[in-house]
């Protein structure tokens, strides 16, 4: 196939490095592969995927126009009639959206931290009576931003002091939930119609300074030599059989309730009483190949070349028409067709 990969180009003339990985994979795979790196500049997607008229696009925009880039981006392409890996418009916005994703899963019976959202209009949403201690974190970010060492708040007067930093330096509504204590998972899922999750990968926090915050917060996930990012890292569990059955049924589920497409990491976390909580389902997740989901494949027994290519594959087999039933069969082609012979 003719494969584009549409991916951010950062102001000082950078990218992700991610996309050089998953290039290299996708010609390992024998596709045709070009790149379409832009800036904040949605005249550059639509040009740029017009000249290159791809079979797919590989949708790897992240920091597009701040956090509803993505969107965005998926938009043009959906009306482009391209077909494009990943989520669509309504699905990212779905889950980007974190209060309204844990109402979903909420109501398919997932369990989630209750929580409370501080809108930058002053109004109030809840989702049920809070307990301390509390997380405090951006409504709509990613990547952990906004979150800090003291986003873990104890009393009511920490908890409005996260709020208003939030309204004021990442221009966000604030989302506030119960804080779950526990081991932290992330879970792949790969699929649509037949989801598969891999092996669950820990987050384990023993490398932080005794008393710190059980959080993978900004500088663990993106700042070499704190003592944050030095003393967190993912491993492979030895669990039970029972207990990561149980965290990949949850991740598949809540997956399926969001309605995510192709790809997605699901956070989990396991409390001492063996109950499992979805803190966040990520859309389009990060495909490093050190990622957590990438770890996650690996584990199972599928490389990363062969990863990538079945992103794609999966992308392609959603713009494929549903088989018809069969002549003869229960279905309502052959139920109208008897009518029409009578």
């Amino acid at each position: 196939m003719k494969i584009t990969i549409l991916a951010d180009l950062y102001t000082d003339g950078s990218h992700d490095p991610s996309v050089d990985q998953v290039e290299e994979a996708l010609r390992a795979g024998g596709h045709k592969v070009s790149r379409l790196l832009v800036p904040d500049d949605l005249k550059a997607v639509t040009a740029g995927l017009a000249r290159r008229k791809p079979d797919l696009v590989f949708h790897m925009i992240h920091d597009f126009g701040g956090e509803s880039g993505l969107i965005a981006t998926a938009a043009v392409v959906d009306a482009m009639k391209l077909p494009y890996t990943g989520g669509g418009p309504g699905e990212l916005f779905i889950r980007g959206h974190k209060s309204l994703a844990k109402k979903i899963l909420a109501y398919e019976g997932l369990k989630c931290p209750d929580f409370a959202v501080f809108s930058r209009d002053a109004t109030l949403e809840t989702g049920g009576q809070l307990r301390m201690p509390l997380i405090v974190k951006p409504l709509e970010r990613d990547g952990s931003i906004g979150i800090g060492a003291n986003a873990l708040v104890r009393d009511t007067t920490e908890m409005m002091e996260r709020v208003v930093a939030i309204h004021r330096e990442v221009h966000d509504s604030a989302l506030v939930e119960e804080y779950v204590e526990g081991r932290e998972f992330f879970v792949g899922v790969l699929g649509n119609r037949e989801r598969v999750a891999f092996p669950p990968v820990e987050m384990d926090f023993s490398g932080l300074p005794e008393g710190a915050p059980h959080v993978l917060d900004y500088k663990a996930k993106w700042e070499e030599g704190t003592s944050e990012f030095r003393g967190t890292r993912a491993v492979l569990p030895d669990l039970p059989e029972e207990v990561k059955a149980r965290l990949q049924k949850v991740a598949v589920d809540a997956s399926r309730a969001l309605m995510v497409r192709d790809y997605a990491r699901v956070d989990l976390r396991l409390t001492d009483t063996q109950e499992v909580y979805v803190i966040e389902v990520n859309a389009n997740c990060d495909l490093a190949q050190a990622s957590e989901f990438a770890s996650g494949a690996r584990a199972s027994g599928m490389e990363y070349p062969a990863l990538i290519n079945r992103i794609a594959e999966l992308a392609l087999e959603r713009r494929r028409p549903a088989p018809l039933p069969s002549p003869g069969s229960n279905g309502r082609p052959a139920a109208r067709r008897a009518r029409k012979d009578r």
